[in-house]
């Protein structure tokens, strides 16, 4: 049984779409998909440094795009598909809920709204390596942050104001070794987040979904959704709430996973897989190289 999973903010590095536009048609696509939605995704893509591809209204819509142009490359049918925080939009497009260019516009006002609402308020977000999580999810309460993403294998990320970020660094939970801020714009997943929520469901109320054509893993709480209107209505509310990765991982577990793909750009996923998913065969598409490799498992482990 094959899960294709799509990452989130923070795993867009420069230049890293330049090798996927040399693929037939993936240049077209990715200007149309730029002309759709106003915002010149290959010039993002290839010749951005890091702090403009930081900006959240650019990230958002380039992860989705590079998400979409690498599983077009890869022409799989996963039997399974979930994305961590904007990356849930990258799977709605590959259950079929909704269609390539819609999820492009709907990513584009969600990072258009998060980037508003991440200027109201200094915030930020910081990995904790290591220690227990129900510790670490006491200690950040007791700070005023949030574990906006619980993402299994001992990792939590905090968000909060970056005053308590500063003051996390300073004073980390017992027995995590390290916190690691991360390269986002805001305290997404938590109340700071609330002001684009109405903004995304004005969006979102245009959209016609279908139901997903294969089994729809949700972040919110890692339950299969059946729905699209259902579906919609989680990308939508997942703005301003946790993400929770490590219960997505659990149910892949119980249907009986037994490789794993990440969309571009793939690593982040992975590695929390293969730490929390033992035995569970991964793959992270990088660059088209990795094609190959991962049509190998596709044939292999797809089609349950």
């Amino acid at each position: 049984m094959l899960v294709l999973v799509a990452p989130g903010q923070g795993a867009q590095t420069p230049g890293f779409l330049t090798p996927w536009l040399d693929l037939p048609g993936a240049a077209e696509r990715i200007a149309l998909w730029s002309d759709a939605i106003e915002l010149d995704l290959a010039h993002y893509g290839t010749k951005a440094d890091a702090d403009e591809i930081r900006d959240t209204s650019v990230a958002q819509p380039l992860l989705v795009a590079a998400g979409l142009l690498s599983a077009a490359a890869l022409d799989a049918s996963p039997d399974v598909v979930a994305g961590h925080s904007v990356g849930e939009i990258t799977a709605a497009a590959f259950a079929g809920v909704i269609g390539d260019e819609a999820a492009l516009r709907l990513v584009r006002t969600r990072g258009l709204a998060m980037a508003e609402a991440a200027a109201v308020t200094e915030t930020g977000m910081a990995a904790l390596l290591g220690g227990d999580p129900d510790v670490s999810v006491a200690h950040l309460e007791k700070l005023g942050l949030t574990p906006a993403n619980v993402n299994g294998a001992g990792q939590i990320v905090a968000a909060g104001t970056t005053a308590q970020i500063a003051a996390l660094i300073e004073d980390m939970p017992e027995g995590v070794r390290r916190v690691v801020p991360l390269k986002v714009a805001g305290a997404f997943h938590t109340s700071h987040m609330a002001p684009a929520v109405d903004r995304l469901r004005e969006a979102a109320a245009a959209l016609e979904p279908a139901d997903p054509a294969v089994t729809y893993i949700s972040n919110a709480d890692g339950k299969a959704v059946t729905t699209g209107d259902e579906v919609i209505s989680r990308l939508v509310g997942q703005v301003a709430n946790p993400v929770r990765w490590d219960l997505c991982m659990e149910t892949f577990k119980e249907l009986g996973v037994t490789a794993l793909i990440e969309a571009c750009p793939g690593g982040t996923l992975t590695g929390l897989a293969k730490r929390a998913l033992p035995g569970v065969k991964t793959l992270a598409l990088k660059t088209p190289d990795d094609l190959d490799a991962a049509r190998a498992l596709v044939s292999e482990h797809a089609g349950a």
